[in-house]
């Protein structure tokens, strides 16, 4: 089902100040002030995602803090309402539980693969990466590849879904231009796992593709042999046996 449109920057529209993405923006606005106080005592960096803190001391729950953190004023506030507009259209089509399952599940995702990658490529271990920007990334691809070749607007220019989730990927592309590639891995581990999502279908539909497709194999596979089949009382010497009657 492809998502409503309305007005806020021609994106399909805000949601209610109750909505899951009224309440990720304002998530996003609570952990990036929660982030400049922790910074003056040592302790935001523990908020961000820092792969090496994941793999050295188990900082596990960085793959959901940093979802909810931008760094600077400008990055807090298109974050919050990008992602409370987005996410509004998505969830007046998909519902709360699942835009709130996938926004975030595919932003931790993206952060699993970012530690993973630092694994091989070292560097990254010490690289912070604050994961604001990956969740309004997902939403904005999603919301794109949702509407597909239905005609939206992005800014009061008219054009495509598909076109739209480009332009999102091409803030990605710019900012890896200017600040370095290591800064967008998890964006770009997000926009792949979002296109795989939107396109294929989600892990557990998936799994259920699997099955289907094994079933019908079995069911199309060569039959068994019958020769193993015997008939009981086929012959007039052999009566059949007490026990075939129970």
């Amino acid at each position: 089902m492809r998502p409503m449109r309305s007005g806020w920057g021609g994106f399909g529209g805000s949601a209610g100040l109750s909505s899951t993405a009224a309440r990720l923006a304002l998530g996003i606005v609570a952990g990036s002030i929660l982030f400049r106080f922790a910074a003056r005592s040592g302790f935001g960096e523990r908020l961000l995602l820092v792969p090496g803190l994941v793999v050295g001391q188990l900082h596990v729950w960085q793959f959901l803090t940093y979802a909810f953190i931008a760094t600077d004023p400008f990055g807090v506030l298109i974050s919050a309402l990008v992602i409370w507009s987005l996410g509004g259209a998505l969830e007046r089509s998909w519902g709360s539980r699942r835009t709130l399952t996938f926004g975030l599940g595919i932003t931790a995702a993206a952060g699993a693969l970012t530690v993973l990658l630092a694994l091989v490529y070292r560097p990254l271990l010490a690289q912070p990466f604050a994961g604001a920007t990956v969740l309004l990334t997902v939403l904005w691809v999603a919301f794109g590849l949702a509407w597909g070749r239905g005609q939206t607007n992005f800014w009061g220019i008219p054009m495509t879904g598909n076109t739209l989730a480009l332009i999102g990927v091409g803030f990605v592309v710019l900012n890896a231009a200017f600040a370095g590639w290591q800064h967008v891995v998890p964006s770009a581990f997000a926009i792949a796992l979002t296109w795989g999502y939107m396109r294929v279908g989600s892990p557990r539909m998936l799994w259920l593709r699997f099955q289907s497709w094994r079933l019908q194999r079995q069911l199309k596979g060569p039959r068994r042999s019958r020769n193993h089949l015997r008939v009981v009382g086929d012959r007039e010497e052999e009566p059949p046996r007490d026990r075939y009657l129970n």
